[in-house]
């Protein structure tokens, strides 16, 4: 849906907003923000972004509506927080503009369905600050969740080295989406298609992903036979996607899935937002997490935070931390 607002005087645009879906999806996405200059004070932003939620979520079309909010300034921040949408959290080096940025992730649920949650027994133990900001944050509730016991899996042998190839030809990578996966099993990210397949020289694997070069970035959307046959050759494929242009690699991975988040985690990645009830399962909805990995320096001193999305950066840093920089005791040693 694509709404814009005109001068009652001369009949000229003066705002622009859509929240852009998909067939099947009850996920949209909040975008194309824009004011002319001349009326930037006139709230027609917010009144844009209110008068879409109204029509997607308010009716019932739509489960929940995200942003991915540029935060050069605090602006945008302001906007979607004034009509109701809430941090997710932040999403490092996402995107490179006329240089790298990192987006805060915001979203709006329609009523009732962030109490339709389906509950998650464990995650890894490095997920579980961010479950606790969330819970701050959002005003939900993760009870009885504990860490899952065991370290985090070892990648296969020789995986770093293992050689791929890389399909860049979006017809055919998406006639080979649709043959592997005919259905919406298997796989679920939202406003995402593939246009690139991964796949080692013996085929045992293949791995879709979309891929941005605009934007130095790509998404993991899965992989066939199943997610689990390339969980441990993550490296490979994150560095063959950088090969390709993409400064900045992410996964959804339910949050119930801990193998799956486990396997992410082990290969340096690091989950810098949750999703809760972003995909409907019968009477209920899941949560996702996004996991993400860049290959260039991460520097958020000119990032320009708003207080509710505070929480969520100071939880990334000090992930980052853990997952990155030595330990005492190591240091030591």
């Amino acid at each position: 849906m694509w709404l814009v607002t005109r001068c009652a005087g001369t009949g000229a645009l003066t705002a622009s907003a859509a929240i852009h879906g998909e067939a099947g999806s009850r996920t949209g996405r909040l975008e194309g923000i824009a004011v002319h200059p001349e009326h930037r004070s006139a709230g027609l932003a917010a009144a844009l972004t209110e008068a879409l939620c109204a029509a997607m979520l308010d009716t019932g079309r739509l489960d929940s509506v995200y942003a991915t909010v540029r935060t050069v300034s605090a602006g945008p921040q302001r906007v979607v927080l004034r009509n109701g949408f809430r941090p997710l959290g932040i999403l490092p080096n996402a995107v490179d503009l006329s240089s790298r940025e990192s987006l805060a992730l915001y979203a709006r649920h329609a009523a009732g369905v962030l109490d339709r949650r389906i509950p998650v027994a464990e995650v890894p133990a490095p997920l579980l600050p961010l479950l606790r900001t969330s819970e701050s944050a959002l005003g939900i509730d993760y009870p009885g969740v504990r860490a899952a016991t065991g370290p985090l899996p070892a990648p296969a042998a020789h995986a770093a080295a293992e050689r791929l190839e890389v399909i860049e030809a979006p017809a055919f990578v998406r006639r080979r989406f649709r043959e592997r996966f005919p259905g919406a099993e298997g796989w679920f990210y939202p406003l995402h298609t593939p246009n690139v397949l991964l796949t080692p020289e013996d085929g045992r694997f293949e791995v879709y992903a979309y891929l941005n070069r605009a934007g130095g970035y790509a998404s993991l959307l899965t992989a066939h036979p199943d997610p689990a046959a390339a969980a441990s050759h993550l490296e490979p494929v994150t560095r063959a996607l950088a090969r390709a242009g993409a400064g900045y690699v992410e996964a959804l991975v339910p949050l119930a899935h801990h193998e799956a988040l486990s396997a992410f985690l082990a290969q340096g990645f690091i989950a810098g937002a949750l999703y809760p009830a972003m995909r409907a399962d019968g009477d209920g909805f899941h949560d996702y997490a996004v996991l993400s990995r860049s290959g260039e320096r991460i520097d958020f001193r000119g990032v320009a935070v708003e207080p509710p999305l505070q929480p969520y950066l100071d939880c990334y840093v000090s992930a980052w931390a853990s997952t990155h920089l030595p330990t005492s005791s190591e240091v030591a040693s």
